[in-house]
């Protein structure tokens, strides 16, 4: 496995006879290490040869679907494990599945219909039992008043006169005008408003009595759990009869019958209620069947949506293939790796023979100059890592892959500004929760966010590893030192010495052999002693990295046979670069070697103004001036020598080419490109040198500021160090240390908790998320600029295996 360069890759012609074109396109489906190109790019998808096929493949799919969104109703989930063998034949399964939905879909009308009955006559139930208790109250009152006026003949008449009775006491009964009643059910959110509409449109000539339903009821009509109420409107005259009936309509009230007869009320109840019980069996009958089949289909569930799904996909490459003037083969055209070419060979004869073809397939490399799809060969462990290159964008072919370096580089600059092997353990456990349970996790559904902690499991455990090891180093373990590698080189000035803050600390003992003094921890020279080792180290880290990456683009450029930019673009960069910040960088191993008091700022800044001037107190060695001098002058010629040479070649070999004096053979280079971009196919055009000189302007000063800009951007390593370092401090000594100050359990229970969410919010969290996207940010801007083109497409094959990923 070769991750520096991408593997090598080759365009092949395939000559594939049609009666064993699908077995084969299946078969290399399953190895998955072939990307075909699309010959019929100028044909719209319904002009194509397979475009029937495709139709069919999804119209089963449809039906699959339609048996998915049954399932999730119910409850039901397809087997993970489904039981026997797949129908591997599609015309079987295709018969299978218009039968499963003939079937299903006759059980959910019926039970539809059931339902809608059932609901019906639920509510007519309803309406039967709360309108018969108003009669039967009516009736009560009516007759109590009855013979209260019996005993007072002369009495009046109570205002709480039923209507009814009322209406027989006042008027002659030849007079008396006959009122007719709608009951029914209506909605109680629109109950008020129902109540108001039928008073303005009657003027209120009519009389509404309302009784609530306790629950909620199933609505016959839209199927859902709605709360209502029973009513009954007494009205007279057939104009307000119309109208009620149209208002119960809009407000979707459900009207149902009713009498004034006892016994035929009674005998209705009954009625209703056998046919609920009959229903209700009915329905639980059919709800059985139902589920038994829903358990059926969801047992060969996710084998019938395989097996669709890939043969839509085999027709879809089908459909890329041109067909031969004979018409008896398919001619198709892709890309593949040059390892995979036996591979490949054997799958095609395999399908040869199991189509029992008489004539063989033809595997056929084409020779072309287009550039072919980038392809990493990755394992589980390093495929994150390249996911973190590949989203900045995708290397083109062959060219230096910085994925190989990320492995160590990325989570090392992670842990720089992490640094606390507390909290490294912390990440530890969590990633190896994940990668011990990591089969159980991939075969589920997991949210956003742990999803993305799980595909990056291994990047997580790197970044936690090499936090522990920076965590040894800065001595910090939830901000609190230990004398893990032998006692402190530090002690008390005298036997009286308290407080070492204020008096002060002196050698007693060898040099702590690992890491920082532990004693170095709150004293005060850990500020200024921290801020310089951290300041100091981000400084050569950074400049350690950008001469890494000059250097991968010296490899690119002598792989590529780039010649100009190896002698005008890498050698001039290093000799910049390095001359201000690697001398910048010798400064500081020096003075760390030395002990010297030098102020390095002050040699930098007056290397530049006053270059000539003695050093006096801040010289580290012998020699130094002339030194500064020669890497002045250096850094000053490496400017123009970035900027002039290389447009004048490019014009110089432009002319040559013209005038016949250049015959050797091209390679496919940027250098050549850069020219070929210029004339192209239209002979003798004249070259664009304003645009070449212009291009390597904005080139040179690209560089010269950003050599800047970049170191002083990996600053931020310091930074965000200091920023954790003190967090972790400030949580400890604030929260923990003065909670647990106090002599009661309940502020020291709370001081944990709040330590405790403090530790895992605050550090392990917005702290690794916020490292996280520095060190991408280094990786990204500061690294992978000095040589990344990034300009590349992915290899991108037709394999059966991303059709599970996509369900996953």
């Amino acid at each position: 496995m070769d991750l520096l360069r991408s593997e090598p890759m080759q365009l092949v012609q395939l000559i594939i006879p049609n009666e064993s074109a699908h077995r084969m396109i299946s078969y290399l489906g399953d190895l998955g290490l072939f990307q075909f190109n699309d010959l019929n790019a100028s044909r719209s998808p319904f002009q194509r040869a397979y475009a029937a096929q495709i139709k069919r493949c999804g119209e089963m799919a449809r039906k699959l679907r339609f048996f998915r969104e049954k399932m999730t109703k119910a409850g039901l989930l397809p087997s993970s494990n489904p039981i026997g063998a797949p129908d591997s034949d599609l015309d079987n399964l295709e018969v299978k599945l218009r039968e499963f939905e003939v079937e299903l879909l006759e059980i959910n009308d019926n039970n539809e219909k059931l339902q809608h009955n059932y609901s019906e006559l639920l509510e007519y139930k309803l309406v039967l039992q709360k309108v018969g208790e108003f009669f039967h109250q009516a009736q009560s009152i009516a007759a109590a008043q009855q013979r209260e006026q019996e005993v007072q003949q002369n009495g009046e008449g109570s205002i709480d006169t039923p209507l009814l009775l009322e209406q027989e006491m006042t008027t002659d009964t030849a007079k008396q005008v006959k009122l007719g009643y709608i009951s029914g059910l209506v909605p109680r959110e629109k109950s008020m408003a129902f109540e108001r509409i039928l008073f303005r449109s009657t003027r209120g000539n009519v009389y509404l009595r309302q009784a609530v339903v306790d629950g909620s009821v199933t609505d016959p009509v839209s199927g859902e759990k709605v709360e209502k109420n029973v009513f009954v409107i007494f009205y007279s005259g057939e104009r307000a009869k119309d109208k009620i009936r149209k208002i119960c309509e809009a407000f979707g009230a459900n009207r149902y019958p009713f009498t004034d007869d006892l016994g035929k009320q009674f005998q209705m109840i009954t009625e209703v209620s056998g046919k609920l019980s009959e229903l209700k069996t009915t329905i639980d009958m059919g709800q059985r069947h139902r589920s038994k089949l829903l358990q059926m289909i969801g047992r060969q569930y996710e084998l019938w949506n395989l097996l669709v799904k890939k043969e839509k996909s085999v027709y879809h490459t089908l459909n890329m293939l041109s067909v031969d003037v004979t018409k008896k083969c398919l001619v198709g055209e892709g890309w593949c790796p040059v390892f995979a070419t036996n591979q490949i060979q054997s799958v095609m004869q395999r399908a040869t023979l199991d189509s029992k073809s008489q004539i063989e397939a033809i595997f056929h490399v084409l020779h072309t100059k287009e550039a072919p799809p980038t392809f990493f060969r990755t394992n589980k462990f390093t495929s994150s890592f390249q996911e973190i290159v590949d989203a900045y964008g995708v290397a083109k072919y062959q060219e230096a892959n910085p994925g190989v370096y990320t492995i160590v580089t990325f989570p090392f600059l992670f842990a720089v500004m992490f640094g606390d092997w507390g909290h490294g353990i912390c990440l530890l456990l969590a990633t190896l929760y994940f990668i011990i349970r990591e089969k159980k996790f991939s075969s589920q559904k997991l949210g956003d966010i742990i999803e993305m902690t799980f595909g990056g499991r291994y990047v997580i455990m790197m970044m936690a590893l090499f936090s522990i090891y920076t965590g040894l180093i800065y001595n910090e373990f939830f901000s609190v030192p230990f004398e893990l590698f032998g006692p402190s080189a530090y002690g008390c000035r005298d036997s009286s010495c308290r407080d070492a803050t204020t008096i002060g600390l002196i050698k007693v003992h060898d040099t702590y052999p690992f890491g920082v003094d532990p004693k170095w921890h709150g004293t005060r020279s850990e500020l200024p002693f921290l801020n310089s080792l951290k300041m100091k180290m981000s400084i050569l880290l950074g400049v350690a990295q950008m001469n890494l990456g000059i250097i991968l683009s010296y490899f690119n450029a002598k792989f590529f046979g780039e010649n100009i930019n190896i002698w005008y673009q890498f050698v001039p960069q290093m000799i910049f670069l390095n001359s201000l910040f690697g001398y910048l960088s010798l400064l500081i191993i020096v003075k760390w070697y030395s002990g010297s008091q030098a102020d390095l700022y002050h040699v930098m800044i007056y290397m530049f103004l006053s270059p000539t001037d003695d050093l006096g107190e801040n010289q580290l060695f012998p020699g130094q001036k002339f030194l500064q001098l020669l890497l002045l002058l250096s850094a000053l010629t490496a400017v123009p020598w970035m900027l002039f040479p290389k447009p004048f070649l490019l014009k110089k070999q432009n002319e040559e080419r013209h005038q016949g004096q250049s015959y050797s053979v091209l390679q496919s280079t940027d250098d050549n490109q850069e020219m070929e971009q210029h004339h192209g196919s239209h002979g003798h055009e004249e070259f664009e040198f304003s645009e070449v000189f212009v291009h390597q302007l904005i080139h040179t000063i690209e560089f010269v500021l950003g050599a800047v800009s970049n170191t002083a951007s990996y600053l931020r390593l310091w930074a965000l160090s200091l920023a954790h370092s003190e967090l972790s401090s400030v949580f400890y000594d604030k929260v923990l240390l003065l909670a647990w100050g106090f002599n009661s359990l309940i502020i020291r229970i709370l001081g944990i908790a709040v330590f405790v969410c403090a530790t895992v919010g605050v550090l392990l969290v917005m702290e690794t998320l916020s490292a996280f996207l520095h060190a991408l940010r280094l990786h990204w801007v500061e690294f992978q600029n000095k040589f990344y083109a990034g300009d590349g497409f992915k290899f991108s094959p037709f394999s059966f295996s991303l059709l599970r990923e996509e369900d996953e």
